[in-house]
């Protein structure tokens, strides 16, 4: 994806690394922490987030194949630079509230079921905001490319994320309850901002 660099952004990355020094990092990786960190201003990130630079390298070749991109609410999808895909992301959905009221489940998590009936596997899945989206990602046979792991809250977040490290999928998460859209996103657009070199 080529794009252009705003001032504003290329300052705050000299700002970032005027405070940190992330070049020990292998690429992906550095790509991913340094854009969280710039989407949130919280260097904290840099020892709390957990990337594997094979499952981001997994992630980047499914979405340079045109992988679906599958978000749990449209805060997180309308962080993301689209270059023209389609996100999915069925939560407003009458159809996710009748499968909830049916279930039990939270709308978040029927709406992974609805997603996952509609992409299958290979998809890149962006967990932002809802930890019940993310359990529920982990007991299904999804099989993604790759799953961005970062919801935030008191309830049940630090926990679905280290439930999500634990079950081996590639994933992309950090260690405690902070997280959220903005940062979710931040983390799959360092991958999008790499699509196009080699």
């Amino acid at each position: 994806m080529t794009r252009v660099v705003h001032p504003i952004e290329a300052e705050s990355y000299r700002i970032l690394r005027s405070r940190v020094d992330l070049t020990h990092l292998p690429p992906l990786t550095r790509a991913v922490t340094e854009r969280v960190v710039h989407a949130s201003a919280d260097l904290a990130y840099v020892t709390e987030l957990v990337c594997d630079e094979t499952a981001l390298a997994g992630g980047l070749a499914a979405l340079r194949a045109g992988a679906p991109i599958v978000t749990d609410v449209w805060m997180v999808a309308a962080g993301i630079t689209r270059a023209g895909r389609e996100i999915v992301c069925p939560v407003a959905e009458p159809a996710a509230a009748e499968l909830a009221a049916a279930t039990g489940l939270t709308r978040s998590a029927a709406a992974v079921r609805i997603a996952l009936d509609r992409v299958g596997p290979g998809a890149v899945w962006v967990v932002g905001c809802a930890p019940t989206a993310l359990e529920e990602l982990i007991t299904l046979d999804a099989a993604p490319a790759l799953v961005v792991g970062l919801p935030v809250g008191f309830v049940g977040a630090a926990e679905s994320k280290a439930a999500l490290r634990a079950s081996g999928l590639p994933a992309v998460s950090n260690v405690g309850e902070k997280g959220g859209s903005a940062v979710a996103a931040a983390a799959l657009n360092a991958l999008l901002y790499q699509e196009e070199t080699p």
